[in-house]
């Protein structure tokens, strides 16, 4: 017999009766994306998890006060304040993200990829520092699209909403940035594997 998981809507309900686990369970479903897209905008790894943390702090109170609107979906709500809180700490150190690696993380880990031999491993981390370096160089607006489509995996509808603009905005940023990496690859005639 197969058990069908709860959904997100049903774990917040539980956890508003008590069932604290039911919000670790919301919780450990959604890590990875929510925590991924702020390293992603901040790239320094404790102030990610500070951020992270507060992500969750702010969603418990919020549920708590009753305040939580479930029409839309809670991932998607999540990632507007991890998103808002983001974009709080650019203005409070005025700078912008930038898509590089650490010594300790990097986005290329989080995604699965099936085992390669070695020459072939190589190829693919000096291809994956080649596109980091080319979406770093792009203007913040289409920087920032591109790390939410690619890196934190959001449709063009959600950031829109969470960006705060319209869709065709959105795609234009998107297209805009195709074309300036497309740009910058013949301009430097950069060859990826």
């Amino acid at each position: 017999m197969q058990v069908t998981p709860f959904s997100d809507q049903e774990l917040i309900s539980q956890y508003l009766d008590g069932n604290e686990r039911a919000f670790e369970e919301l919780l450990n479903r959604h890590r990875n994306k929510i925590y991924t897209s702020i390293y992603l905008f901040v790239k320094d790894q404790s102030l990610a998890e500070d951020i992270f943390q507060e992500v969750f702090i702010k969603i418990i109170n919020t549920l708590r006060s009753g305040k939580y609107n479930h029409e839309g979906k809670f991932v998607q709500w999540a990632m507007r304040i991890a998103y808002n809180m983001c974009v709080d700490q650019f203005r409070r150190k005025k700078r912008r993200p930038q898509v590089a690696p650490t010594e300790t993380f990097d986005i290329f880990d989080v995604l699965h990829v099936t085992d390669d031999n070695m020459e072939t491993s190589m190829i693919k981390s000096q291809t994956h520092q080649k596109i980091r370096h080319l979406v770093d160089n792009l203007p913040p607006e289409q920087r920032e699209v591109v790390i939410l489509r690619h890196y934190a995996d959001m449709s063009f509808k959600e950031i829109s909403q969470l960006t705060r603009v319209s869709i065709n905005t959105a795609l234009g940023r998107m297209r805009y940035a195709l074309i300036n990496i497309r740009k910058m690859i013949e301009e430097k005639e950069i060859i990826l594997q």
